[in-house]
């Protein structure tokens, strides 16, 4: 939730930062990729204040990134599950975290990482030529404006 209003921009990056851009918000959805659907599961997570979460957590509903779903009745209680949308930033989240153990690394090696259910494979975000289906380097790849 950037405080800039982008008003006159054309910009697919800015438009993501304001549903994604704020620092709690991927580390909720990290939290929501290792299984945790609660509350209270993420409030023993994250290091975040009750008052942020709830903020978060709202906006993320808002956005159709998460769903609240009831799961108990008296008092009524409620997970937060991960829609379509909020699974389709697994590639963010993972790109992310690869670039952060290749540019940031930790004496004890990555905490986590992101295995292939089925094989145990380690899975690793790539660029991909859409056109000739090569892998494609980062120096070979130019950002442009199309309109």
């Amino acid at each position: 939730m950037l405080r800039h209003t982008y008003e006159g921009q054309d910009c697919n990056l800015a438009r993501t930062l304001e549903v994604v851009g704020e620092r709690w918000t991927l580390l909720i959805v990290r939290s929501a990729l290792l299984g945790i659907q609660r509350f209270d599961g993420f409030l023993g997570n994250l290091d975040i204040a009750r008052n942020v979460l709830t903020n978060r957590l709202a906006r993320l509903v808002e956005h159709g990134l998460m769903e609240r779903v009831p799961y108990q009745d008296k008092p009524v209680r409620y997970e937060y599950r991960l829609t379509t949308t909020g699974r389709d930033l697994t590639r963010a989240v993972i790109a992310l975290m690869q670039w952060g153990d290749r540019n940031l690394p930790q004496e004890l090696g990555p905490p986590r990482r992101a295995d292939h259910i089925g094989c145990d494979g380690s899975i690793h975000v790539e660029l991909h030529c859409s056109h000739c289906g090569r892998r494609v380097h980062d120096e070979e790849v130019d950002v442009r404006p199309i309109r």
